[in-house]
């Protein structure tokens, strides 16, 4: 792509390098701010800025948070002795959007793949197992994308609480196997969130 200024090619390279923006959709967006105004532009990039730099990690799930404790940690609405296990941060907003749950998450930051290099201690298993073990937890719910990676976690960690009175369980099979959470309609997460099935009828159905 012939572009007339360096300036501009070197934007649109920095857009393109997100995930699903080519070169075309990152041409269109740099395009799209040289016509805003440039106090506009300035606080689009301040923003980018500052929650890079400000976000931060909640202390008790992992999920992300703008204080220690996240907004649905802190909510004494929800229900804090359940907690529904997440791949990432992703999965916490697809659920959400149902608003068929009401308990905590706990963010795993990925699942357990041999292939990838990701072992149990590059996740936030000890820090879920601690938990659990602090809090009384009584039910974990495992929503996790239901392929081989998943299955393996899920097996993984349920062998880690069988020493726990905590009720494990699962969503149930509403999401196809080798599906995504993110990608699933709300409806269909809806179901599987309050269709749960305990983890030792999923695992033995595997």
């Amino acid at each position: 792509m012939q572009l007339p200024s360096s300036l501009l090619e070197n934007a649109v390279n920095e857009f393109a390098k997100l995930p699903g923006i080519g070169k075309k959709t990152a041409l269109r967006l740099v395009l799209h701010l040289l016509k805003q105004d440039t106090d506009a532009v300035q606080h689009f990039g301040d923003s980018i800025t500052k929650m890079r730099k400000e976000i931060k990690f909640c202390q008790r799930c992992c999920n992300i948070a703008d204080a220690d404790i996240c907004s649905i940690c802190a909510n004494s609405m929800r229900k804090q002795d359940i907690i529904c296990v997440v791949e990432n941060i992703r999965d916490v907003i697809a659920i959400e959007s149902t608003q068929q749950y009401n308990g905590t998450y706990h963010v795993l930051g990925g699942v357990i793949s041999p292939l990838d290099g990701i072992g149990p201690d590059q996740l936030t298993i000890e820090t879920l197992v601690n938990r659990i073990q602090k809090e009384h937890t009584q039910e974990v719910v495992f929503a996790l994308n239901p392929n081989i990676q998943g299955d393996t976690t899920i097996y993984y960690i349920q062998k880690k609480l069988q020493s726990f009175p905590v009720k494990v369980t699962t969503i149930a099979r509403g999401i196809s196997f080798g599906g995504e959470l993110e990608y699933a309609d709300e409806m269909t997460l809806a179901r599987s969130l309050q269709n749960r099935l305990p983890v030792e009828s999923y695992v033995a159905g595997r």
